[in-house]
C-alpha cells in the first residue's frame, strides 16, 4: 500500500507542477499579447470604444482592455462585411440569366440591406429594417449612370 501511495503522490505532483506549467505560459503569452496591444493602433479610436463601453456602464483605466475591445470589434465587424459580400456574391449569381446579360457591363457589387440582414443574423445580431429603405440596387444613382 505505500508503495501506491508514494506513486498517486508523484503522479499528482507531476500533474500539478504540469499543470502549473502550462498555467505559466499561458499567463507569459497574455502579458505578451496585453502588452503588444499598447504598441498597436486599432481601426476604432479608443475614445470611441471608450464612449460606447462608458454608455453600457462600463468604466476602465486599463487602455490594454480599451484597446482588446477595439480588436475584438474590428475582427466581428471584418467577419460580418465577409459573410455580408459572400450573401451579395451569391444572391448576385443566382440572378436570372436574362438579367445578367443587361448587369454585364456593370460588374460592382451592390451590398444590400438583406445581405447584411442575413450576415448578422450568423452571427447572432438579428435586423428589422423599415419598409421605406431602398431594396433596389439603382435607387439613389444618378439617373444618366442607371442606363450604361
Amino acid at each position: 500500500m505505500n508503495q501506491n501511495q508514494n506513486q498517486n503522490q508523484n503522479q499528482n505532483q507531476n500533474q500539478s507542477q504540469q499543470s502549473s506549467d502550462g498555467r505559466h505560459e499561458d499567463d507569459t503569452a497574455l502579458s505578451e499579447f496585453l502588452a503588444s496591444l499598447m504598441e498597436y493602433t486599432p481601426t476604432i479610436p479608443d475614445e470611441l470604444v471608450e464612449h460606447y463601453l462608458g454608455k453600457s456602464g462600463f468604466q476602465c483605466p486599463d487602455l490594454r482592455l480599451i484597446r482588446l475591445v477595439a480588436v475584438a470589434t474590428q475582427k466581428f465587424v471584418a467577419e460580418v462585411a465577409t459573410d455580408a459580400l459572400q450573401q451579395c456574391k451569391a444572391r448576385q449569381a443566382s440572378i436570372v440569366k436574362d438579367k445578367r446579360d443587361k448587369q454585364q457591363k456593370d460588374k460592382r457589387l451592390i451590398l444590400t440591406m438583406e445581405d447584411l440582414s442575413k450576415a448578422l443574423r450568423e452571427h447572432g445580431v438579428n435586423v428589422k429594417h423599415q419598409e421605406y429603405f431602398a431594396d433596389n440596387p439603382s435607387t439613389g444613382m444618378d439617373p444618366a449612370s442607371r442606363d450604361e
